[in-house]
């Protein structure tokens, strides 16, 4: 049995945001626990009201985290400027996203098609009975579910959305008395988690009533164990696909004087092998999502299921390969990204948070699909600025130049020293150890530099 101790604490939730603090500070915080009272302090919102709002967005709020809000500009997508708002913390993610950007503007841009817009739920149930007769009574009962929904679902199908598709599926191979009921849904501009999730859980409670009052089934056939209700993360039907393509000769001469022809064939033959070994893929694929989870966050929207759906789409196949593909056609390179985004620009953080609604307007106020074709296109361009760099310069030579200031700031440099360090580090090899014997010698006076 757990024993209780002074750490426990009951009604933790109630507590003002001082009175956590000082919790936190009487049995955390060892080595100056006021200063770091004082610190979680600092990073409240100087306006009371907007401190308010993101002490309500979620619970046992302390204080607030920064993050840098960015942007890429130069995105041409389907003919339309954008310029990107991105929430990241890693520098290198956001100049790849640019250079990608800036790349493919002068060569078309990027062209998006929206394939499916579908979202799926389910209700799991388990049921004692002879499946033929729960299929021959689920005709009845999915009419009397569309209806019992009615007053949930209004709304939504005014916007041209709704319940698009219900179908029972019976799965011995999980359980020998385990069914779903699958239901497909249109959300529109919404990502429409709670929508689904109400309509499924009042289907669930339709399925019981209308179960256990049939008088065709025996007594011990009217209970129906419904297990849970709930939406799907994995939405393979509500898919975005992104694409740029140009003729090979007029690329130019890449970085490290490799000729066009020559990159085109590496860059492919890099892509391939993120389609067909497992350990490239992983990198592969967290690299597209370096630039999708960044407009994500930035949006308003939900990246972690956005990550789970993605990665579980890239299995969907058989085996854990790259979402994105390179080809050569007619003298063409052809690079696209396939890729399940369920988002919205109505409901939820999109129109509570006001960066995430300022980062909408910035984007044009898109609606679901046009933002779902920006997102891919920034995973897109990410992902080639990435592989790009590692079939040409390697991946080191950008990223640790961008890396370099999160370095000095880690060495405590001051913006003299830190002058100093990145006119030095123009054409050498950094890392960690090279920044620190570098101001190790600045700071002794040690040695001439030439800047």
């Amino acid at each position: 049995m757990a024993q209780k101790t002074g750490k426990f604490v009951s009604g933790f939730s109630k507590l003002s945001k001082r009175e956590k603090l000082s919790w936190l500070a009487r049995h955390f915080f060892n080595a100056n626990p006021l200063d770091a009272v004082r610190e979680f302090g600092s990073f409240w919102h100087s306006n009371i009201e907007s401190q308010k709002l993101f002490d309500g967005i979620s619970e046992n709020v302390i204080t607030n985290f920064y993050l840098p809000y960015c942007v890429a500009p130069n995105f041409l997508i389907n003919g339309k400027a954008y310029c990107v708002p991105m929430v990241i913390e890693e520098s290198s993610v956001v100049a790849a996203a640019s250079s990608g950007a800036k790349f493919w503007h002068s060569k078309g841009g990027f062209q998006t098609e929206v394939i499916s817009t579908t979202k799926v739920g389910h209700v799991h149930f388990c049921w004692q009975g002879e499946p033929f007769n729960l299929f021959a009574f689920f005709d009845q009962l999915k009419a009397i579910m569309l209806e019992g929904v009615k007053h949930i679902t209004t709304n939504m199908e005014r916007r041209g959305g709704g319940v698009k598709n219900v179908e029972i599926l019976h799965l011995p191979e999980i359980e020998q008395d385990y069914y779903q009921i699958k239901v497909e849904f249109e959300t529109c501009d919404a990502m429409g988690a709670n929508f689904i999730n109400s309509v499924l859980e009042a289907f669930a409670e339709i399925l019981i009533k209308e179960i256990r009052e049939n008088v065709d089934f025996a007594d011990e056939q009217k209970e129906v164990q419904v297990i849970m209700s709930i939406l799907s993360n994995y939405t393979p039907s509500c898919v975005v696909r992104s694409q740029v393509s140009h003729p090979i000769s007029e690329l130019g001469k890449l970085k490290g004087g490799m000729e066009p022809e020559a990159f085109a064939e590496k860059f492919v033959r890099a892509v391939k092998i993120a389609r067909n070994d497992v350990y490239r893929a992983t990198t592969h694929n967290k690299g597209i999502f370096n630039g999708i989870d960044a407009v994500i966050i930035a949006t308003g929207n939900d990246f972690r299921a956005i990550e789970a759906c993605g990665h579980a789409y890239a299995c969907r196949n058989g085996k854990y390969q790259s979402l994105s593909n390179a080809y050569i056609e007619n003298g063409l390179l052809f690079f696209e990204l396939e890729v399940p985004l369920a988002i919205g620009t109505v409901g939820g953080l999109t129109t509570i948070h006001p960066l995430a609604k300022r980062s909408l307007e910035l984007l044009g106020n898109p609606s679901a699909r046009e933002l779902m074709g920006v997102i891919a296109s920034v995973g897109l361009a990410q992902n080639f600025a990435a592989v790009k760099s590692l079939v040409t310069t390697g991946i080191q030579f950008g990223h640790m130049k961008m890396h370099l200031s999160n370095i000095l700031l880690q060495l405590e440099a001051d913006q003299s020293e830190m002058d100093k360090a990145f006119a030095y580090f123009q054409d050498k090899t950094i890392s960690f150890t090279a920044v620190r014997v570098f101001l190790s010698k600045l700071r002794d006076g040690e040695g001439q530099f030439a800047y």
